[in-house]
C-alpha cells in the first residue's frame, strides 16, 4: 500500500454507518459561529456546591485515588439502594444487584453486550438516542424500532404496533422514559402494556431512566421494575449527571435482578473495567439530598422549558409538550420548512443558535425530517438571548 492509498474496511461492518455524532458536528458549529447551543443536552451551569466539596474532601482523603472496587464503592451502592427503595420502593441488594458504571452510556452497552446473541431482535422506542443503535449494532443485535408518534401535542406509544413488532427472534424491549428526545413520559397504561406483552412472551427489558427525577407538571416517574412481574426480567439504568448537573463525572448505575446484574457485570468489566472513583463518593452523598432539592430542580427546569417552548411557539415552530427531560421537540413546517438536517445547518447563520434535527434518532429519515430538538437546561437569561434571536425567524 502506498501512501497516497487509503485503507479500506478497517471500521467493523457492524459499525458501517456510525460516524462523527451530530452532537459533535453541531457543538462545533456553535463553537465556530459564536451562536447559542441548545443541541448537546448538558447543563451550563455546576451543581450543588456541597456535591462538589464531597469530590473534593474525597480526593484530599485519599478515597478513589486508585482503582475503585469492581461493581463501584460500597457507600454508592448503598445509595443507590437506598435511591431505589425512597423513591419507587424497590428493594435491592446493594451487593448483588447494584452495579456502578461510567455512567448510563457504558451501562446500555454492557448490557446489551452481555444479554444479546449475535441475531437477536431488540426492540426500541423509536426516536432514540443514537448509542441505542451503535450499542446494538456492537452486540450483533438487529434492531427493530416502534415509533413514538406525534399525538394531542406530544408523542405517544401505540402498543398495538409494540405488540406487531414482537416475532419469535425478540430477545428484549429497550425502553426510555422519560424520553429523549420527544420529552414523552410513558403513562401507566403504557407501561403496564409493555410489562404485560414482556412477561406473555418472555422478553427481558432495559429500561433507561436517567431524567427520572426530570418529571413536570404533576407527573411521577413509574419504574418498569415496579410493576407485576417484571422484577426479575428488567435491567434499570440510572445516572448522577442529569440529576445533579455533573455530566462529566460520568457515574451511572444498573439495579437488576442477581442473575441479570451478574451478566452485565461480566461485560462491564471488559469495558472501563472501573472509573470515576472519587466522584462515586461524591454521588453517594449526592443521592441522599433532601426532596427539597430534587423539587427546587424541578421547578427551574419546568420553568426553563416553559420559558423556551413559548418563544419557539412565537418563532412559529409547532411545539410539542414536554412531559419531561431536557428538551422540548419542534416541528418545522409552520415555517415552511421540511428538513431538518438542513434547517439545523443554516440555523447559526440565521438565528445564532443551534439545535438538533431529530432524523438522527429515526431509523426512517423521513418520518423525523421535520422535527428538531431544542435542550432547555441552560441559564435563564441564555434561553431568554435564545428566543430572543429565533425570532428572526418569524
Amino acid at each position: 500500500m502506498t501512501t497516497a492509498q487509503a485503507p479500506r474496511g478497517l471500521l467493523n461492518r457492524r459499525l458501517a454507518g456510525f460516524g462523527t455524532t451530530i452532537f459533535a458536528e453541531m457543538s462545533a458549529l456553535a463553537a465556530q459561529t459564536g451562536a447559542i447551543n441548545l443541541g448537546q443536552g448538558f447543563p451550563d451551569t455546576d451543581g450543588p456546591e456541597q456535591v462538589r466539596e464531597a469530590a473534593v474532601r474525597a480526593l484530599r482523603d485519599g478515597r478513589g485515588n486508585q482503582y475503585p472496587p469492581g461493581p463501584g464503592v460500597p457507600e454508592l451502592r448503598v445509595a443507590i439502594a437506598a435511591h431505589q427503595q425512597r423513591w419507587y420502593g424497590l428493594s435491592h441488594d446493594p451487593d448483588t444487584e447494584v452495579l456502578v458504571t461510567a455512567g448510563a452510556t457504558e451501562a446500555i452497552a454492557a448490557t446489551l453486550l452481555a444479554l444479546l446473541e449475535p441475531g437477536d431482535e431488540v426492540i426500541a422506542l423509536e426516536p432514540y438516542y443514537d448509542s441505542y443503535a451503535a450499542c446494538i449494532a456492537m452486540a450483533g443485535g438487529v434492531r427493530v424500532p416502534v415509533t413514538l408518534r406525534p399525538n394531542e401535542g406530544g408523542f405517544r406509544l401505540d402498543t398495538d404496533e409494540l405488540r406487531a413488532a414482537v416475532t419469535d427472534r425478540t430477545r428484549l424491549l429497550l425502553v426510555n422514559t422519560p424520553h429523549n428526545p420527544t420529552g414523552t413520559v410513558l403513562d401507566r397504561a403504557e407501561l403496564t402494556a409493555i410489562a404485560e406483552l414482556a412477561v406473555e412472551r418472555d422478553l427481558l427489558v432495559v429500561t433507561d431512566e436517567v431524567y427520572e427525577h426530570l418529571v413536570f407538571d404533576g407527573v411521577r416517574h413509574q419504574p418498569l421494575a415496579a410493576l407485576p412481574g417484571m422484577r426479575e426480567r428488567t435491567v434499570t439504568i440510572g445516572s448522577a449527571g442529569k440529576t445533579f448537573s455533573f455530566t462529566g463525572w460520568k457515574v451511572g448505575w444498573v439495579t437488576a435482578a442477581p442473575r441479570l446484574l451478574m451478566a452485565v457485570r461480566s461485560a462491564k468489566q471488559f469495558l472501563t473495567y472501573v472509573s470515576s472513583g472519587p466522584f462515586q463518593y461524591a454521588v453517594a452523598e449526592a443521592l441522599a439530598l433532601p426532596d427539597s432539592y430534587f423539587e427546587a430542580l424541578r421547578e427551574d427546569m419546568r420553568a426553563k422549558r416553559d420559558l423556551l417552548a413559548a418563544g419557539l411557539s412565537q418563532a412559529g415552530f409547532e411545539v410539542f409538550r414536554s412531559a419531561g427531560t431536557y428538551f422540548v421537540t419542534t416541528d418545522i413546517r409552520p415555517l415552511g420548512e421540511t428538513d431538518g438536517f438542513a434547517f439545523c445547518r443554516a440555523l447559526p447563520a440565521r438565528a445564532g443558535v443551534v439545535a438538533i434535527p431529530n432524523a438522527v434518532f429515526y431509523d426512517d429519515r423521513e418520518a423525523g425530517a421535520p422535527f428538531v430538538r431544542f435542550a432547555f437546561c441552560k441559564r435563564t437569561a441564555v434561553l431568554e438571548e435564545a428566543v430572543r434571536r429565533l425570532t428572526a425567524l418569524t
